[in-house]
C-alpha cells in the first residue's frame, strides 16, 4: 500500500546483518516497493544487487554531490551500464550541495551535467539532491535540457492533468519554499516529502505539502537519515514512511488510504514501473 520512494538500503553503514534485519521489516511491513537509491558507484552497484533479488526492490544508479571528486569517466560509464538493467529506473540522486561542500563547487557541477545529459541520453527518470543551492540547481537543470519539451515528449502524461507536462524530474528530500516548489511543479517536476515534514516546527514543508496539488507528490524516507515522530532520534527505515504519508493526508485533508494508493500511483508512474 506504501512506496518508499527514496530510501538507502545500500547503506554503507549496515552491517550485513543490519540490512538483512532491516529487510525482514520491509517484507513484514505495509511497503508495496521500495526504491533503493545509489550515492556513489559501490552502493549503485549494490542498489541494482538489491534490486535483482528483492521482488518489491527498485534501483536508481548515480553520484551524489558529496562523492563528485570520485567521478571519472570509467565511473560514468560503470553507471551507464547499471542503468540498463530492468530494474534500474532512474539516475540519481545527483545533485549540488553547498551546505557541507564535500567535493569542490566545479566538480559537482561539472559532474551533475554530465549526469543529467546521461539521463536525457538514455531517456530516464532523475533523481535530485539540492541543498543550499536552489536557483543554481534549477539554472543547470533547466540549462541542460531536464525541463524541454522534447524530455517531456518521452514520457505520458500524469492522467486527469493532460495540459501538465511530466519531465520525470524528482526532487528529493525536498526543504525549499512553497514558492520554488511550485516553480518547479510549473516545469514538469515532482516533489518528494521525507519526514521533517512531521517536526513540529517545520512550516516550510507543512505550506509546500498544502499548495501542492497530491498529483506531484512522492513520500520517502531518505532511511537511514531523517527519521519522523514518533521515532525521531534513531535510525530511519522504509516502514517509517508511514508516517510521512500519515502528515501529508493531515495537511491536505485527506484520508491515509487516499494518500497511500494516491503517492503509490504517482511513484510506480515517475519510475515506469507497471
Amino acid at each position: 500500500m506504501l512506496f518508499d520512494s527514496h530510501a538507502h538500503i545500500n547503506n554503507d553503514t549496515f552491517t550485513e546483518e543490519e540490512r538483512e534485519a532491516l529487510i525482514a521489516d520491509i517484507e513484514a511491513s505495509d511497503l508495496s516497493y521500495v526504491m533503493d537509491i545509489g550515492f556513489d558507484l559501490p552502493s549503485s552497484e549494490r542498489a541494482a544487487e538489491d534490486a535483482r533479488r528483492l521482488p518489491w526492490c527498485y534501483a536508481a544508479v548515480g553520484v551524489h554531490p558529496h562523492d563528485a571528486k570520485t567521478m571519472d569517466e570509467d565511473v560514468l560509464l560503470r553507471i551507464k551500464e547499471l542503468a540498463g538493467e530492468e530494474k534500474v529506473k532512474a539516475i540519481g540522486e545527483i545533485g549540488l550541495d553547498f551546505y557541507y561542500n564535500k567535493s569542490e563547487a566545479e566538480d559537482q557541477r561539472y559532474w551533475f551535467r554530465r549526469q543529467i545529459q546521461l539521463a536525457n541520453e538514455l531517456k530516464m527518470p532523475i533523481v535530485i539532491h539540492s541543498r543550499e543551492a536552489d536557483q543554481e540547481t534549477m539554472d543547470i537543470l533547466k540549462e541542460e535540457g531536464a525541463f524541454s519539451d522534447e524530455r517531456a515528449s518521452w514520457f505520458p502524461k500524469r492522467p486527469g492533468l493532460a495540459c501538465e507536462k511530466d519531465c520525470r524530474v524528482l526532487l528529493h528530500c525536498f526543504s525549499g519554499s512553497r514558492e520554488l516548489a511550485e516553480q518547479y511543479v510549473k516545469l514538469g517536476a515532482t516533489i518528494s516529502i521525507a519526514g521533517p515534514v512531521t517536526y513540529k516546527n517545520n512550516r516550510k514543508t507543512t505550506e509546500v505539502v498544502g499548495a501542492i496539488p497530491i498529483e506531484y507528490l512522492l513520500v520517502e524516507t531518505d532511511s537511514p537519515y531523517l527519521t519522523p515522530e514518533p521515532f525521531r532520534g534513531r535510525k530511519n527505515k522504509p516502514p517509517y514512511v508511514e508516517h510521512t504519508a500519515r502528515r501529508v493526508a493531515l495537511i491536505k485533508g485527506m484520508g491515509y488510504e487516499e494518500v497511500c494508493r494516491c503517492t503509490l500511483e504517482n511513484a510506480k508512474r515517475f519510475f515506469g514501473i507497471e
